[in-house]
């Protein structure tokens, strides 16, 4: 059965399954979180980029639970990479979400146009974490080749690496590297939804064999591909604002996935991306002002 928590490279515990505010609109943040928190989550995953970090502390505030009960997890946007920059970043998302710490503070993208700031920014989540302000440091959207001369230019391995993994999309080459180094695998789009909204021709939730191991356990298709992660050892973060699915995604904790299921869903695997090529989030298309707390 798999556990509730992962053990993080540098021993921090963090929970294995987290909500996702991606595209959560404002109004709607705050409301998901709490409802998250009732259900049982733990982990909450926001970005600066998101615009809705304030929300996520509000919604984490109204559940009633003591700070040190939820781990929160940040990202720094590509406008704020550079040492100084990186670190007035900390204040502004710390500030939004209302906390004097960050469990996890990472990069959200590489960068690689302009790799020496990446180095820089990473540079300073070192120094926020050698100074206690977060407990783990990590990466989002890096290939081999980021990974690789960030490891061969820093002093502190990442903690996570948050990739786009689905069924139809596993990157195995890079979650190979990530197990080489330690770096804990953090899905995003988890349960492919980015299949669905980005026109694809099929879309993960509809996978037939996906609803039938589903139809076995009783569990819906978005479960199975949950279960899946967890027992592959990966964090996962889905996201909704709907309280029934929040739940729906929460409760995956009470069946296992057979070893010849794990191994047909990863046949499914077309290794086709369905997000953004992580060379192509650049400063000149998609740099924009992070507002202060």
């Amino acid at each position: 059965m798999a556990k509730h928590t992962i053990t993080l490279n540098n021993g921090v515990e963090m929970p294995a399954l987290g909500l996702g505010v991606f595209q959560t609109p404002t109004d709607a943040t705050t409301s998901a979180v709490a409802e998250a928190l009732r259900v049982g989550y733990r982990h909450v995953d926001t970005a600066a980029a998101y615009g809705n970090e304030r929300e996520v502390g509000e919604g984490i505030r109204r559940s009633g639970l003591d700070r040190d009960e939820v781990f929160v997890e940040t990202k720094i946007w590509i406008s704020d990479y550079g040492y100084d920059a990186t670190l007035h970043a900390f204040d502004k998302s710390a500030g939004k979400l209302g906390v004097d710490h960050l469990d996890l503070l990472i990069l959200h993208q590489p960068l690689p146009t302009a790799f020496e700031r990446t180095l820089d920014a990473y540079r300073a989540l070192e120094e926020l974490l050698a100074n206690g302000r977060v407990r783990a440091i990590g990466v989002s959207n890096f290939m081999p080749e980021h990974l690789d001369r960030l490891l061969q230019e820093t002093s502190v391995v990442p903690t996570v690496n948050q990739i786009e993994v689905h069924p139809y999309f596993r990157q195995t080459s890079l979650q190979r590297l990530h197990a080489q180094h330690g770096i804990l695998t953090q899905a995003w789009s988890p349960i492919g939804g980015i299949t669905s909204y980005r026109g694809g021709e099929k879309r993960s939730f509809d996978d037939p064999m996906l609803l039938d191991i589903a139809g076995r356990y009783g569990k819906s298709a978005a479960q199975v591909m949950l279960r899946w992660h967890l027992q592959e050892g990966r964090s996962a973060i889905p996201k909704s604002i709907r309280p029934e699915r929040i739940a729906e995604n929460f409760d995956v904790f009470d069946f296992d996935l057979t070893a010849d299921e794990l191994s047909a869903i990863n046949a499914l695997d077309t290794g086709v991306r369905s997000g953004p090529q992580p060379a192509a989030i650049t400063l000149d298309n998609y740099g924009m002002a992070i507002p202060e707390a």
